[in-house]
């Protein structure tokens, strides 16, 4: 499209716009603007108490503006009077460093200033389940190994064909969608994108699932471990570099070990090197570390790792790399930040570059079986306070992600981190009452 709103507006038949940014802890904020008043929106930016969102700021802070990116807008498939924009936010002038998009952007200059384009693609991972968030929605869907379970699929085929529908009008390259691992999980699949792009499509993508899900009067969640005994919800990203022109993976060479170009081991080293503290992060929330720690589910597995390591194809690992040119990092989940997850691929792998960091010995065996005989490894973090901590003694990995981020990240996690902890749950009544 043209960089003119109004006359996106005008052309499509658009009433109102749906100018959102997305906060630290991943919450999606917006204001609903009229195509009359996009003009001056497009030019100023639409005000926001930063303090009621999560970016760390307060009440005497001056209105944050954030500023809609044209380039980011998407007409509701299911609503079309409305589009909905991707905004930077800006204070006093100067771009709000801690802002995750704003992080991101950052990150992605970084890279093209070093002649690189990072192209990811997302694997978000969603339950649909009943209104009041307590079971899955289909009571028929009970089968130990539920995964790719055709009759399943079918029987949600109305919201998930809607879904895929409206992604292939929007030129996202739809490709796939299957059942997953868990009773009522569901994964649909696109083609991956420079890793703006791909992160505004993440954020619209979960906007646009809960949407279509409520209409059919059902709910659907990202949460990493919704039920307990059932595998969770990952976000698995692949991940390739591009020269500066988009034209050549730097990741692909035939010549070295699966494939993948020193310039790509630098950058998975740098994965490696940074994945205790980059948890922080891609698995952002008290519940997400049930997923990357828990027992073995119903189906047999928890398709999520639990320590650092690296392989060939095989998914029983941290990092896999599936062909030539690409690797899969499986740590994240689904309530990974769209934005902040991007951010931190890009700064952990541009350090391993600069730094030329090894990622280590590649291991091709079951970690689920035999893992234990793997000497060396870290684990990654037990729960949220140690992925803190992790990101806290980071101190090249907090650099990367800016220090105004960094900051007010640390301090608000800390906050959920204390309101967790001071919680009391019956499992201490149970268990210590007759102490």
């Amino acid at each position: 499209m043209g960089n003119d709103l109004a006359a996106f507006a005008k052309g499509n038949g658009v009433k109102y716009f749906m100018i959102s940014y997305t906060d630290l802890f991943g919450g999606q904020r917006a204001k609903l603007v009229p195509a009359q008043a996009i003009a001056d929106m497009q030019k100023d930016g639409a005000g926001f108490a930063g303090f009621a969102t999560w970016l760390d700021l307060t009440p005497a802070h001056p209105d944050m503006l954030a500023v809609p990116d044209p380039d980011s807008v998407i007409q509701l498939p299911w609503k079309p009077e409305v589009a909905w924009i991707a905004a930077n936010c800006v204070m006093d002038e100067k771009s709000v460093e801690q802002a995750p998009r704003n992080t991101l952007r950052r990150l992605i200059a970084e890279a093209a200033g070093d002649g690189m384009r990072v192209k990811t693609g997302v694997e978000a991972e969603f339950f649909l389940i009943s209104p009041d968030g307590k079971t899955i929605s289909d009571e028929y869907d009970t089968a130990s190994k539920p995964c790719y379970d055709q009759q399943a699929v079918m029987r949600r085929y109305d919201v998930i064909a809607e879904i895929c529908d409206h992604m292939l009008a929007l030129g996202w390259g739809a490709y796939q969608n299957d059942h997953e691992d868990a009773n009522g999980q569901f994964e649909m699949n696109w083609a991956f994108d420079d890793a703006l792009a791909t992160a505004d499509k993440h954020s619209f993508f979960k906007f646009m699932v809960r949407s279509v899900a409520e209409k059919h009067g059902l709910r659907a969640t990202f949460m990493p471990k919704p039920f307990p005994g059932l595998t969770g919800n990952g976000c698995h990203a692949h991940i390739s570099v591009w020269d500066r022109d988009g034209k050549t993976n730097v990741f692909a060479d035939n010549a070295m070990e699966l494939g993948l170009s020193a310039k790509g081991r630098n950058f998975l080293g740098g994965i490696m090197k940074h994945a205790s503290a980059l948890a922080a992060i891609t698995n952002p929330t008290v519940n997400s570390y049930k997923r990357i720690n828990a027992p073995r589910t119903i189906s047999g597995a928890t398709w999520a790792p639990n320590s650092v390591t690296w392989t060939g194809n095989n998914r029983t690992h941290m990092v896999r790399v599936p062909g030539p040119g690409r690797f899969e990092l499986r740590l994240p989940d689904g309530a990974a930040n769209p934005y902040l997850l991007q951010a931190v691929i890009i700064a952990a792998g541009l350090d391993g570059i600069r730094s030329k960091a090894d990622p280590g010995k590649r291991y091709d065996i079951d970690m689920y079986q035999f893992g234990h005989t793997v000497e060396g490894a870290p684990k990654l973090p037990l729960n949220l306070l140690d992925a803190l901590r992790a990101f806290d003694d980071d101190k090249s990995l907090k650099a990367a992600m800016g220090e105004e981020f960094s900051s007010a990240y640390l301090k608000l996690k800390r906050q959920e981190w204390d309101s967790y902890a001071s919680h009391f749950t019956q499992w201490e009544r149970d268990h210590t009452l007759d102490i």
